[in-house]
This record gives structure tokens, sequence and C-alpha cells, in this order.
């Protein structure tokens, strides 16, 4: 028995990094299904749907219901999809978020004069001349959003540019600050989470390695959040006491999650 009834994880630097599961994953998954918690994965990865982690996970052996994956591509597709329907989108983005985004019905435009949003994300092929064409559509533009607030992400070869840095450089040259962030740690997507699983979030326990994404969401939404040294925040980074947001509960791995679940580890 645990005192949550659920559980958001993000997914890389957390589960996994790159194709390799980190150590303790398995034992973190297993120990959420063995107190009969509920499981979500969340990941800020703006390029990829839920059918894509329960592909890739499943490769390890690790079961994923896809209806219980959020990304920040799905969630900003579903926010833009209830409020802004029939506005035409200028996306600096990757293609996969565009398919997304037109698989729901949304109309993604080339043209920066038509633009009724912005949206920002990563783009690993950005060039200047397309960072240009988004200051005339951000000119036009009656929203702007990003999908994600991660400047940097965790990959086999260490950190590389993410969403972050595009977004910062848009608003820099526009001189206007997003509407929004979509995915995490904004209040949509902790909203967005808690509906999929149906709990309330002082039932529910989120764990990540990013203070400013995965235990800021928790700490805005009133969950109880745990900090995992597997991704970008080192051991020695947590035991400083001075991260952006501190966490309730800080674990070298998942293995150390069965602990916290089970009531006994409970100082927080």
């Amino acid at each position: 028995m645990s005192a949550y009834e659920a559980v958001i994880l993000d997914v890389d630097g957390t589960l996994v990094r790159g194709e390799r599961v980190l150590p303790g994953a398995v034992d973190g998954l297993r120990a959420i299904d063995d107190t009969g918690c509920q499981r979500l994965l969340f990941s800020n990865n703006p390029t990829r749907g839920g059918d894509h982690y329960a592909e890739r996970l499943g490769k390890h052996d690790i079961s994923v219901d896809p209806e219980f994956v959020l990304t920040s591509a799905s969630v900003s597709v579903g926010y833009l999809s209830a409020t802004h329907p029939d506005d035409s989108i200028y996306l600096v983005g990757e293609d996969r978020l565009r398919e997304l985004l037109e698989a729901a019905s949304l109309e993604v435009t080339d043209d920066p004069a038509s633009a009724g949003v912005v949206l920002g994300s990563i783009d690993r092929a950005l060039t200047y001349d397309q960072l240009s064409a988004s200051l005339g559509a951000l000119e036009v533009a009656d929203a702007f959003y990003g999908t994600d607030p991660d400047v940097t992400i965790p990959t086999e070869n260490g950190f590389q540019p993410g969403s972050g840095a595009i977004i910062a450089a848009m608003e820099a040259i526009a001189g206007w600050k997003v509407d929004a962030i979509l995915g995490k740690p904004s209040s949509i997507a902790a909203a967005t989470a808690l509906q999929r699983l149906e709990t309330a979030p002082e039932r529910t326990l989120i764990v990540g390695d990013r203070p400013d994404t995965d235990i800021e969401l928790g700490a805005r939404a009133g969950m109880d959040t745990a900090l995992v040294t597997t991704g970008v925040t080192s051991s020695e980074q947590a035991a400083t006491g001075e991260l952006s947001v501190e966490p309730d509960y800080v674990l070298e791995s998942l293995a150390e999650l069965e602990a916290v679940l089970t009531g006994n580890d409970r100082d927080k």
C-alpha cells in the first residue's frame, strides 16, 4: 500500500539516457506497480507522442500504455486544438511536431504574414533566415507559445541546446515573452496530467531530474516531489540546498523509490 495513488515520471534522465535504461529504473517501476499506484510518463520532448515511448521502452521489456504518456508535444497539440482550432500556426520546430499538429487537424503555415499563433520549439536545423522569418510571424500573430523551457537536453554524448534556447532567441528578437509554456512546469501541463490520472495533487508524486521543470511543476500544483540525481542534477548539486526549487525527496536513482511509496522515507 502507498500514501499515493499515482506517480508521474519524467523519462530522459530519470528512466533512460539516450537508448540506455538507467540503473534502478526497472526497480522503481516495479515498486510503483507493486504498491498499486498508477503511473504516467511525462517527457518534455516536443517532437514525440505517446506511441514513441511505448515502442522505445518496450524494446527494454518495459510495458507502457501510450494513453498514460504525455509529452510537451502532445500537451501543446491538445492546448492549441482547444484554444486556437481555427488559427494558422507558424511553427519554429521540427517536422515531427508539425506532423503531430497536422494530424490533429491544425493548420500549420509557412507564411509568416498569415500567422495567427507562433509556436516555438527545438529545431536542430534552424537557420538564421528561418529565425528572421519568425520575427515577421511574431509581428502579426495574436499569440506566442513555447512547447517547453528546456535550455539543454541530455544525450548519450552530453548536453545539447533545447527548445528553451530557441524560444529565448525568439523572445529577444521580438521583445515578446511567450504567453505560455505549454509543457512542464506549466499549470497547463499539470492539469493535463492530473486529468489523465483522475487523481488529486496531494495524492500524486512527481519524480524527475530537473528542479526547474519536474520539481517546479509538482511544487506549483501541490504534489509531493522527488528529485533523482541520474540526469541533469548531480548528487553534489542536490546536497547544496541551493536548487531553484527544493524537492521533498532526493533519490540517487529510482531504486530508492519504494521507500518513499511505502512510507519508509517520510523525512522530507
